[in-house]
């Protein structure tokens, strides 16, 4: 028996040591991964930097230190890294060219215009770009236009299929399960409640999102065809035909390519272009490594921050919220920061948001007045700074979109839920009340709808918030309130539009929204720094072990275009403040 105790106390031993091992291994090799990260790099002569753009480019990465240490780290990266790495490399002489391998990219046009007109600026330098794929998505055609060889795998294909919105609409869903929506709302353009209380869309919607859609595919169709040289309506064409389908014979004779290639044949084109023998290897540089190379810091800091997805008012975490939100008790705080920071003498705020809580808004709003007093703020859209994400931007000094950013829906809406015919005649549940004063059960709808004088008090409410948000534009654009009124209404604009009736200022990227703050600043030498400045690898490494957010990735990739709606209906079940200043996924264009 003796003998029993002791071999079980050794082999608990023996696997208490082993974890313990194993810990301290994996901890290393962490320290390891973050040295690595932070160490400079010097590029080696007659490099290329190479850009593997597929999935998604969120507007900032976050590192995924658990995926490095396991070997399953999530692909992303930062469009910040991206504008940052190519920037560098254009003025890097050891860097001679980029090589662009992309498939399934699948991104808004703001994000995709904003790295092109990079690969642009980087082709003044006369280095040369040279793109590969099996299948070029239309967004990953976009950008490999401003290649000098596009090539294809022979086997491989090409979408260009023209950009279509497709909103989904839940009411009739809905109410087989006994769920109902009233809405009130402000802004006959103001669509996101349509998806809750109609089948189809509205007219004035209709409007808009033929005006946003054409647009922005006339905006696509001549980069292309500016690049490749084809006539606009051959690309046209080309869509029409669904080439997708097409025999890929064909592209090489439409100019959409430039030649047919597998994945190691194109080695052989890169070594031409850098000069050296077939048996030698290409010294490739990643957008990471090329970020990482040294840079002076001269001058005075800019301060890029940046803030991107839904506008709440706190962070109410599960498994099923996006990680990506601007929260406004966190961003309100970072604000007053740098606002108390005297190093830094500038402020851009990097926004792609469609909108969110109008409290929450609210409170940015002040937050960027209060920074503005004291130094220069410039907000720098991306795909999107609508409804309350224009909201936070327009009392800024300066506001810069990219013209095909979606922007104003200057609107407000409430969507109340009503529970009451699910619970009490299909589930068979009864509800009785007492009650000190007239309205001491209001908002329990799993009981009763909103009766008319409820939901007057709560149109009287919204239209408040209504009147505050048209204030605030006002306020900030230098306008009268009808001047705000007649492109208000909810009314979603592209940049390109949104600049002739004076919502936005500039035309341009980060890039310019920065140069504006700088010069807005009197700063002749400056540099940038990104915040909220990334926490330290202890704390990151923790926050993953608490909440890995490969679960929401692995929903988005599984739901597709369906993510959006089923993200909406699981907040709409959850606790939400009442006024909403947004727009949602049915906005969006593909």
């Amino acid at each position: 028996m003796k003998d029993f105790f002791k071999n079980v106390l050794a082999t608990i031993v023996g696997i208490f040591g082993f974890g313990l091992v194993l810990f301290i291994f994996g901890l290393l090799g962490l320290v390891g991964i973050v040295a690595s990260e932070n160490s400079s790099k010097k590029i080696a002569d007659n490099s290329v930097l190479v850009l593997n753009l597929q999935g998604t480019i969120k507007e900032r990465a976050d590192d995924d230190l658990l995926g490095k240490l396991t070997g399953g780290e999530l692909s992303q990266i930062g469009l910040n890294d991206l504008l940052s790495s190519i920037a560098k490399a254009k003025d890097n002489s050891h860097v001679k060219g980029i090589y662009i391998e992309t498939s399934a990219l699948v991104n808004d046009y703001g994000t995709l215009q904003e790295l092109r007109n990079a690969l642009l600026d980087f082709k003044k330098s006369g280095k040369w770009i040279i793109a590969y794929g099996d299948l070029y998505t239309q967004g990953a055609y976009y950008i490999a236009s401003v290649a000098d060889k596009i090539y294809l795998n022979p086997s491989g294909m090409i979408d260009i299929h023209g950009i279509g919105s497709q909103p989904m609409y839940f009411k009739d869903l809905a109410a087989k399960f006994g769920i109902h929506y009233q809405v009130v709302k402000v802004g006959a353009y103001k669509s996101a409640t349509e998806a809750y209380t109609s089948d189809r869309m509205s007219k004035a919607n209709r409007i808009q999102l033929t005006a946003i859609i054409n647009g922005t595919w006339n905006t696509v169709v001549k980069a292309i065809s500016t690049s490749r040289h084809i006539s606009q309506d051959s690309i046209n064409s080309y869509a029409d035909h669904l080439i997708l389908l097409a025999d890929p014979k064909s592209y090489k004779k439409d100019k959409l390519v430039d030649g047919f290639l597998y994945g190691d044949e194109v080695k052989g084109v890169i070594k031409k272009k850098l000069g050296i023998s077939d048996d030698k290897t290409i010294s490739q540089v990643s957008p990471e490594e090329m970020d990482k190379v040294d840079q002076d810091d001269k001058g005075k800091e800019v301060a890029v921050y940046y803030a991107q997805g839904e506008i709440v008012l706190d962070n109410t975490a599960s498994n099923f919220v996006s990680q990506d939100a601007i929260v406004s008790t966190k961003i309100c705080k970072d604000l007053e920061k740098l606002k108390n920071d005297d190093d830094v003498k500038a402020v851009v705020i990097r926004l792609s948001s469609p909108g969110g809580d109008a409290y929450a808004s609210e409170q940015i709003w002040h937050a960027v007045t209060e920074l503005k007093a004291k130094k220069p703020v410039v907000v720098s859209m991306g795909d999107m700074a609508a409804s309350g994400g224009y909201y936070m931007s327009c009392n800024a000094n300066w506001i810069v979109a990219q013209p095909t950013t979606l922007t104003g829906s200057i609107g407000i809406f409430g969507i109340i839920r009503d529970f009451s015919e699910l619970t009490t005649k299909k589930l068979g549940l009864h509800f009785d009340q007492v009650q000190t004063n007239k309205h001491s059960v209001f908002g329990d709808t799993w009981a009763r709808p909103l009766n008319a004088e409820e939901l007057r008090l709560v149109a009287g409410n919204v239209n408040r918030g209504y009147q505050l948000f048209r204030t605030r534009v006002a306020n900030g654009r230098k306008m009268t309130i009808p001047q705000v009124e007649r492109i208000a209404q909810g009314h979603v604009w592209l940049g390109m539009d949104a600049i002739k009736i004076g919502l936005v200022d500039q035309l341009g990227g980060t890039d310019m929204a920065v140069a504006k703050a700088a010069q807005l600043a009197h700063l002749k030498d400056y540099h940038t720094k990104g915040y909220p400045q990334p926490c330290d690898w202890t704390d990151r490494f923790m926050k993953e072990i608490q909440h890995n957010n490969n679960l929401d990735e692995t929903i988005k990739a599984t739901l597709g275009d369906y993510y959006e709606p089923f993200l909406l209906l699981r907040e709409l079940n959850s606790h939400q403040e009442l006024l909403q200043a947004r727009i949602i996924g049915n906005m969006r264009i593909q």
